[in-house]
């Protein structure tokens, strides 16, 4: 398999949020995160799935589902936000954050 040429970047947030959850989760999201790395927008069901506009759920099911978002940013993938997920249907507050961090990054 070889590599493409996706870079990943993530906010100090993320980080935290990522590593403060128990080590088995952890160790779910660091090798989904890498699937994501080596099969960019390759990556589909059920590791990732289309939320709206350029929006991505990168998915980790487990005890403890937790969703990412992210976006393709010119030869990046950008890891936004995370929560764990309680509920069916995104709950609204979490994909405003995510949306918001997204229109930060033509300021960048």
């Amino acid at each position: 398999m070889n590599k493409n040429n996706f870079r990943i970047l993530f906010g100090e947030d993320l980080e935290k949020f990522i590593f403060g959850l128990k080590k088995e989760t952890i160790a779910k999201i660091l090798r989904t995160i890498d699937l994501l790395e080596n099969f960019g927008n390759k990556l589909s069901m059920p590791h990732s799935k289309k939320v709206i506009g350029n929006l991505f759920e990168l998915r980790v099911r487990g005890q403890i589902e937790v969703r990412i978002f992210y976006v393709f940013y010119k030869e990046t993938i950008v890891l936004l936000h995370g929560f764990v997920k309680k509920t069916q249907k995104i709950p609204v507050k979490e994909l405003s954050i995510a949306q918001k961090k997204e229109k930060e990054l033509d300021n960048i």
